[in-house]
């Protein structure tokens, strides 16, 4: 239903990625959403989970570009024409299509010009021809959150009054398992005694070596936290492994929406620059980023919420984009204390200031 302060009018969201890269996107779909009429959402099977958690989206669609994900389909001219056809049959009015730093939305706004659409707006480095009408330019230096909220500011686009911009999911969140919610006090209040760790990642260079995730997950278990070790079905290996007899193992149990209900029961999550990081910052939960630099850490760290930075961010990984890492012994992360973990995780649960919004890097301890 269109409101006084509503455009008319069917607008297309594309963000072909993962599901953390998605959650990043959730602010400036908000916008689009708060904006227009309404707002579809296009993603890839990996990314399914989070645009179904995304607040704003109407309609998700799904749709594997052979041009992104670590393990892209073959080219197929049956599933690009029934997408065309898909789209052209919604009649959308406006497309915009997110992107990281390093791609090309021009693959997507082909597509979107072949389904009629009549306005597509994108960031691209390299000349679109007629395929953008707006052809935005990335400042230096933004978060992937600030750069994805800019790019719908070209599309019209606005929040809200009261919308703070940060992550968000939607709610209600599914119940946390009953063996690893933490007993109430004798207030009725559930006291946050719980520390996660995370140990996988989608892109190995990222993750801590599961030995290193073995031994801070042992010292966070002597320094009296009650450690949930987390991960997916493929990793169900490792997470079995990194709890141990000192933790609890909840590897392929969880959906998306199961894992943000735990991961916001927490006092603390430990866990490098994957999706689960930024799942984290949508329920407002600390994290002890155990951060490879094999990306920017200012584009990828957890949006909005407090935050210590682990990791040697000087390692000779550091902006080569690498999948798997480049330097025998995983330096960057290898030189992570479970010591140095252990004072993080006891300096972010404690109480935090009540402003942090945004997390300033020039406030206190929010950011090292």
């Amino acid at each position: 239903m269109t409101t006084p302060d509503t455009l008319p009018g069917r607008v297309l969201a594309v963000r072909l990625d993962s599901d953390g890269d998605v959650l990043l996107t959730g602010p400036a779909v908000r916008a689009l959403a708060a904006t227009y009429e309404q707002v579809d959402l296009l993603v890839s099977e990996a990314g399914a989970q989070a645009a179904a958690l995304l607040p704003g989206v109407s309609e998700t669609l799904r749709f594997e570009a052979p041009w992104s994900g670590t393990e892209p389909p073959p080219v197929s001219a049956q599933a690009v024409t029934d997408l065309v056809s898909d789209l052209a049959t919604r009649r959308y009015e406006l497309a915009v299509i997110f992107t990281s730093f390093h791609q090309s939305p021009l693959p997507m706004a082909l597509l979107a010009r072949l389904a009629g659409i009549p306005r597509v707006v994108a960031t691209s480095v390299d000349y679109p021809g007629s395929l953008l009408d707006v052809r935005h330019r990335r400042g230096p230096g933004l978060h992937e959150v600030e750069a994805a909220l800019e790019l719908a500011d070209r599309a019209g686009a606005r929040l809200p009054d009261g919308d703070d911009g940060l992550l968000a999911v939607r709610r209600p969140l599914p119940a946390v398992p009953a063996d690893v919610a933490d007993p109430p006090d004798l207030a009725g209040t559930p006291p946050r005694r719980t520390v996660v760790v995370h140990p996988g990642a989608s892109v190995p260079a990222r993750a801590p070596l599961p030995e290193d995730a073995r031994a801070l997950a042992e010292r966070l278990a002597d320094d009296g936290w009650d450690v949930v070790v987390t991960g997916s079905a493929a990793e169900q290996d490792l997470t079995a492994f990194v709890a141990g007899d000192h933790a609890t193992d909840l590897g392929g149990r969880t959906t998306l929406a199961e894992l943000a209900a735990v991961l916001e029961s927490a006092a603390c999550v430990v866990v490098g620059n994957t999706g689960p990081a930024h799942l984290a910052a949508a329920v407002g939960t600390p994290v002890a980023s155990l951060f490879a630099p094999v990306v920017p850490a200012e584009r990828w760290l957890p949006y909005g919420v407090p935050r210590l930075v682990l990791g040697d961010q000087t390692a000779a990984c550091r902006a080569t984009r690498a999948r798997t890492c480049p330097v025998p012994g995983h330096p960057c992360l290898a030189s992570v204390s479970p010591e140095e973990v252990a004072a993080a995780v006891d300096r972010l649960a404690r109480p935090v200031p009540a402003a942090t919004d945004g997390v300033d890097p020039a406030d206190e301890g929010w950011l090292s």
